[in-house]
């Protein structure tokens, strides 16, 4: 893999890992409401991501 994409895989965990280090409880709220939704709905909030970030890196190139 180029380093680019390793470089890219460190970020979104140093991204990941920003909201449980400074607000841990605010994170397991999230996950707490993530566990009430519906498979149909977790799937679509996926979706949604992968759009936003394709954009995102689109517009970033």
């Amino acid at each position: 893999m180029s380093v680019s994409l390793w470089q890219a895989l460190a970020l979104v965990l140093v991204i990941e890992g920003l909201l449980p280090f400074f607000n841990p409880e605010g994170w397991r709220r999230v996950f707490e409401q993530a566990l009430q939704l519906s498979d149909g709905q977790l799937r679509f909030l996926g979706l949604i991501s992968i759009g936003v970030g394709l954009v995102a890196l689109f517009w970033a190139s």
